[in-house]
């Protein structure tokens, strides 16, 4: 399936891509991509294999760090999976109500 990120997912990625240059390094921010693309790989080939999220329906949890786990939606008619957003598990859970 192609897997593609809503205009809000990107937003949050270059902000996340940002935070981990100024805060951490290039190793850090390399090391989080690599792991962020074999999350998107294992989705785009078993969608499903993510759990299904309990707070969204018709959504998908994606644990990519400990700090980090992204939301997606399955559009089976179209072959494609939307990222909705990524969301640092930091910050207050009702934060998340308001991305998605």
């Amino acid at each position: 399936m192609n897997v593609y990120l809503s205009e809000q997912a990107e937003i949050k990625l270059l902000q996340l891509n940002n935070y981990l240059l100024e805060n951490w390094n290039v190793i850090v921010r390399n090391e989080f991509i690599d792991k962020l693309t074999k999350k998107i790989n294992q989705i785009a080939s078993q969608p499903e294999s993510c759990p299904k999220s309990k707070d969204f329906e018709g959504l998908f949890k994606c644990v990519v760090t400990k700090q980090t786990t992204f939301y997606y939606r399955i559009l089976f008619d179209k072959n494609e999976i939307e990222i909705i957003t990524l969301f640092d598990t930091r910050q207050n859970p009702d934060k998340l109500n308001q991305e998605i």
